[in-house]
C-alpha cells in the first residue's frame, strides 16, 4: 500500500486522501491501518492534515449517501442488529452523545455516518460533530506512524499500550456505555416532549381565552 502511494509521485497526497475516505464509505481496509500509514509517509503534522481531509469527505459521502437514498439502502450496507442497536439515535439530535461516540474507541463509526444521516442532525453539524470526535484517535494513529518513520520505537510501545488499554476498557464496558448512552437521549426526548405538551397547552389556554393579536409569543403557537 505504501509502495502504491509512493509510485504516484506528487499525486501520492489525493491517493491518501481518496483511501481514507474509502475505508469509511466502502470500507475495503480498517481505518486504523490507513491512519497509520499516514504518519508514516507524511509525518505527523501532514499526515493528520490528510487523514482528516479524507475522513471528513468519506463521511460526507456515506451521510449524504444514506440521507438521499433513505434506509432500504443504508440496510444494504449496515447489519440489522447495528441498526435496531443505534435506532435510538434517529429519534433526536443527540449531538453531544453522538460526539462521545466518534470520539471513544470500539464503536462502529463508519456505519455510524450511514445511519446518522437517517436522523436529525443537519449535515454540518454532523460533520463538525464527526469531525472532532475523530481527531483524537486520528492523532494517535499518525503519532504512531510517524514514530516507526523515526525509529522512535520507545514512544511507539507506549502509545501502542496506552491505545490497547484505551481499547480493552472501552470493548469490555461498552454495553454499559451504551446503556447510559440510551438512558441520557430517553431522558432527553422526554424533556424534549414534556417542553411541547406545555407549550401546546398554553396554545389551546391562549386560543380559547385570548384574542390572536394578544397571543404573540413564540411559544403560544407551538402546537405539538
Amino acid at each position: 500500500m505504501t509502495q502504491f502511494l509512493n509510485s504516484l509521485g506528487p499525486l501520492s497526497f489525493i491517493g491518501f486522501i481518496f483511501m481514507q475516505a474509502s475505508q469509511v464509505v466502502i470500507s475495503p481496509i480498517p481505518g486504523e491501518v490507513t491512519g497509520f500509514i499516514g504518519g508514516f509517509l507524511y509525518g505527523k503534522f501532514l499526515g493528520i492534515i490528510l487523514s482528516t481531509v479524507g475522513l471528513i469527505l468519506g463521511s460526507w459521502i456515506a451521510f449524504s449517501l444514506s440521507r438521499y437514498f433513505g434506509r432500504p439502502f443504508v440496510e444494504k450496507f449496515v447489519r440489522k442488529e447495528t441498526m435496531d442497536r443505534y435506532d435510538y439515535l434517529l429519534h433526536h439530535k443527540g449531538a453531544f452523545l453522538v460526539f462521545l461516540l466518534f470520539l471513544i474507541p470500539g464503536f462502529p463509526k463508519d456505519y455510524l455516518c450511514y445511519i446518522l444521516g437517517l436522523g436529525r442532525l443537519g449535515t454540518k453539524e454532523f460533520l463538525l460533530i464527526s469531525t472532532v470526535g475523530r481527531f483524537l484517535g486520528t492523532a494517535l494513529l499518525t503519532l504512531g506512524g510517524d514514530y516507526i518513520r523515526h525509529q522512535q520505537y520507545y514512544r511507539f510501545f507506549v502509545l501502542s499500550g496506552l491505545a490497547i488499554i484505551i481499547i480493552m476498557l472501552s470493548m469490555v464496558y461498552r454495553d454499559k456505555i451504551e446503556k447510559v448512552f440510551q438512558k441520557w437521549h430517553t431522558l432527553a426526548d422526554r424533556a424534549s416532549l414534556k417542553k411541547k405538551t406545555k407549550y401546546s397547552a398554553h396554545a389551546v389556554l391562549c386560543i380559547i381565552f385570548k384574542s390572536g393579536k394578544e397571543c404573540t409569543r413564540r411559544e403560544d403557537y407551538t402546537i405539538g
